[in-house]
């Protein structure tokens, strides 16, 4: 009887998609990282920013987006700087700025069900507040897929990317930073979060709004593990 040969088997293709086994808490920001960039919902808030501005000081449009910036870059957000410098209600001030538009936005079936397959807590986290985010995820049809929404009042006006910002929420939904996972269009706020030991995905939306802030802290390659242009195709292709 003649033996034949064996073949010898062909190594398994590695899995080259990005890996995410270990997330158990997704942390997610809200404003054109959620919804396109284009949709231009943040322009008319900075446009409300600009005028609210306006009133309370009592000068010109151009002379108030020049103190709404500098007040941006100096203190995290406009409103911290009017709270700290003018004794300005935030309240008042966050109901003024996000009275706008959001008709642009429509219910997004292909990311809603992105999201709805990853396991564990689902989270919102914003420098904005929790009536803006609650309106915006409605009109996407969102809402129902997040476990809790961290707004600016959650973190004591402490504005990403305030480092004890992040320690905060994280205590907060009982979570390991190396568990968790942090998608952001503005790629400063996930220094922080590298910092920390969060995995880190920066949305590359090509908006100048996602440029704007505080100089500091400033993002390198080394923060951000994975880049991802569509969300919903990213949240897709990753390894649960």
């Amino acid at each position: 009887m003649q033996i034949g040969t064996i073949a010898p088997t062909s190594p398994a293709p590695q899995d080259s998609r990005p890996d995410f086994r270990h997330v158990s808490h997704w942390v997610f920001d809200l404003d054109n990282t959620l919804y396109p960039a284009s949709s231009d919902l943040f322009a008319q808030i900075d446009a409300r920013m600009t005028q609210f501005v306006a009133n309370l000081l009592k000068v010109s449009p151009l002379q108030a987006r020049d103190v709404q910036k500098t007040y941006y870059r100096e203190h995290g957000t406009t409103l911290n700087g009017l709270m700290r410098l003018h004794g300005v209600d935030p309240d008042v001030y966050l109901s003024f700025v996000h009275d706008i538009d959001r008709s642009a936005l429509k219910a997004d079936t292909h990311l809603a069900s992105a999201i709805a397959r990853l396991p564990g807590k689902r989270y919102i986290f914003t420098n904005g507040c929790t009536n803006h985010a609650d309106k915006v995820l409605s009109r996407l049809e969102l809402a129902h897929l997040f476990d809790d929404i961290w707004d600016i009042r959650t973190i004591a006006y402490r504005p990403k990317p305030d480092p004890a910002s992040y320690r905060l929420v994280l205590e907060r939904a009982g979570a390991a930073p190396q568990a968790a996972a942090m998608f952001e269009d503005a790629a400063r706020n996930l220094v922080p979060a590298h910092a920390l030991g969060m995995t880190t995905v920066w949305l590359k939306n090509g908006s100048e709004w996602s440029k704007q802030g505080p100089a500091n802290p400033i993002a390198t390659r080394e923060h951000i593990h994975f880049e991802a242009e569509d969300l919903a195709l990213f949240l897709h292709s990753i390894r649960i």
